[in-house]
């Protein structure tokens, strides 16, 4: 089965929603599992648990058929957002256009070739879908 990764802020901000939005969309379409994943930053000191999560995506959105919610741990967003795409074995990662800025400044660091959807094509194997 096809699976796609939504990486999403809480509490919910517009932006999320229209990501989220379009990643039910592209799991719809192509019969998916979708992955609702929110990173609980270390030096907030504020933890969303998964229930949250859940409760704040269905609010928004309905309940969405073959959907698991994900609360990660980390330091990075970036960084902990690809250590879930390569452990769910991703095939699509849908992210906001804002994330794609913050990754680009991360792959510099990595890489002189900032170009993320090649780098997660050739690393994870997956597709990126940008939202705007």
């Amino acid at each position: 089965m096809t699976r796609v990764v939504v990486p999403v802020r809480y509490p919910l901000t517009e932006h999320s929603r229209r990501t989220l939005s379009e990643a039910i969309r592209v799991a719809d379409e192509r019969e998916a599992s979708l992955t609702v994943l929110h990173v609980n930053l270390y030096q907030r000191g504020r933890d969303v648990s998964r229930t949250q999560l859940k409760r704040a995506v269905e609010s928004a959105v309905g309940r969405i058929p073959r959907s698991r919610y994900v609360v990660r741990e980390g330091f990075l967003v970036e960084e902990t957002i690809l250590e879930e795409v390569a452990a769910d074995e991703a095939d699509v990662v849908v992210i906001g256009h804002k994330q794609v800025g913050r990754w680009r400044r991360m792959f510099r660091k990595l890489t002189a070739d900032p170009d993320i959807e090649s780098f997660l094509r050739e690393k994870l194997d997956a597709e990126v879908v940008t939202v705007g």
